[in-house]
């Protein structure tokens, strides 16, 4: 990192309308300085853990995979359209088992991001009172500043 600019920001994506939102975000802080913007998607393997036997998990994975290459396709024409040099990364092998927040976290750090970008809602469940539960687990196990992004009030 040089100066005062991050030099390797990674975005978190899912698709949601936040996430666009922390991508656009992402694009902002990049600017002119020659960042990279890494787009990130994590693949939600928690419904692995539970087998009812009724249904093959593996289809249920291979839709969160499509998902996620057509979050990182779109993310990737966002940013070139933006003039960013960027990357994306696909995490079907998580760092723990359905914990997306820690899979971003070790995502992050192990590309050596200097800055994180998360909307605080996606598309996961529940909605929380003040951020979404992806977002709050991310700020508090990272070793990077995060920014966090807010989604609109018609977005929750």
């Amino acid at each position: 990192m040089a100066g005062n600019t991050y030099g390797k920001i990674v975005v978190a994506v899912d698709g949601s309308s936040t996430s666009d939102l922390a991508l656009q975000e992402a694009i902002r802080v990049a600017g002119g300085s020659g960042a990279t913007v890494l787009a990130l998607y994590v693949v939600d393997n928690g419904v692995m853990l539970f087998d009812a036997g009724f249904y093959d998990p593996s289809q249920i994975e291979r839709a969160y995979v499509d998902s996620g290459k057509k979050s990182l396709e779109a993310a990737g024409q966002v940013l070139g359209a933006a003039n960013v040099k960027f990357e994306t990364r696909l995490v079907t092998e998580p760092a723990v088992i359905g914990d997306i927040a820690g899979s971003i976290n070790a995502a992050a750090k192990e590309w050596g991001g200097d800055l994180l970008v998360i909307g605080t809602h996606g598309r996961r469940g529940v909605r929380r009172l003040v951020l979404g539960s992806v977002a709050e687990a991310v700020i508090r196990q990272s070793t990077m500043p995060v920014l966090l992004v807010r989604g609109r009030e018609t977005d929750a």
